[in-house]
């Protein structure tokens, strides 16, 4: 069942560490939901997190309108880093038959979705380096991986999206902040969970001030692109912003419960406690008309000789 039709039925018996119970099997289980072990993601990998990562793909299309910006004209081949569910991927391939699709991450979503024939699924972490050859790509995109890459690892995790991209052909990155300050007018329950979800994020060294979307336009530069270019997209948060801002909402509460019982274990409080909370961020949205901020950069590797 989507979660978005899904209702907790009180709470869950949590662990007294951040980190969970842990399993030989590569994850840890906090509460109900399943992380992975020895990764900085800070977000859990499951059924519930599976449902909502295809749902925040359909509000970014609707909010982008589209699946990308850059001109990439018509790619032979397209390497998607971080694909999650592989929604994008699978669309992408779709709209490009003629196209091999890759999607690449640290581990494989479960789906009933049937496959384009042009798509597949390459088991891979960028930040041991991507297990393909340089100039093997088109079009590389990376999206929303602002709590599963250190800040201190960005600049190398660009300058191997660069080594796999083709000359001509184009890297684009999607991001945003859990920085207050770049979440416009924030209440003080919205102060308070993006506190506790920056202590959580830089307990593994992620980004917790809003540098790697300032920087993104630097990092490709320095990885040797040309072409660069930057769209700034505001999105509402809350019913106030009509159905894009009531699906915008959706998403983030969802994503906020999702380490509610993370943040209840790391700073003492019931995971009820936490829940309330995310309530009042709700309507602080509407209150305040908070919005949320993305950046979008996208470059061009020169062409050889």
């Amino acid at each position: 069942m989507p979660w978005w039709f899904f209702r907790r039925r009180g709470g869950s018996a949590l662990s007294t560490d951040v980190t969970g119970r842990t399993s030989g099997t590569g994850w840890r289980l906090q509460g109900r939901r399943r992380y992975l072990r020895a990764q900085p993601y800070l977000l859990p990998k499951d059924l519930g997190e599976i449902n909502r990562l295809d749902f925040q793909h359909y509000v970014l299309r609707a909010a982008l309108r589209g699946n990308y910006l850059a001109p990439i004209g018509q790619p032979r081949r397209i390497l998607d880093v971080g694909c999650g569910t592989g929604r994008w991927a699978i669309e992408l391939a779709q709209q490009f038959p003629q196209a091999e699709v890759i999607g690449v991450d640290v581990e494989q979503a479960k789906s009933t979705n049937r496959m384009p024939s042009n798509y597949r699924f390459v088991r891979g972490d960028i930040l041991q380096g991507l297990p393909f050859e340089e100039n093997a790509f088109d079009f590389v995109h990376l999206r929303l991986l602002i709590l599963a890459i250190p800040l201190a690892a960005w600049p190398g995790a660009v300058q191997e999206l660069a080594r796999v991209t083709a000359p001509g052909g184009w890297v684009e990155l999607l991001e945003t902040s859990i920085s207050p300050g770049d979440w416009g007018t924030c209440g003080p329950a919205m102060q308070q969970l993006l506190d506790w979800m920056g202590q959580l994020a830089a307990l593994r060294g992620l980004d917790t001030e809003g540098v790697v979307v300032r920087s993104l336009e630097r990092y490709l530069a320095e990885a040797g692109l040309i072409n660069i270019q930057r769209r700034p997209l505001e999105v509402p948060v809350g019913a106030w912003g009509g159905r894009l801002g009531s699906l915008m909402a959706l998403d983030f509460k969802e994503g906020a419960k999702a380490v509610s019982g993370l943040i209840a274990a790391r700073f003492g409080r019931s995971e009820q406690e936490v829940l309330d909370i995310i309530e009042q961020v709700n309507h602080e949205w509407n209150a305040l008309q908070t919005k949320g901020y993305f950046m979008i950069v996208y470059g061009q590797k020169p062409l050889a000789g």
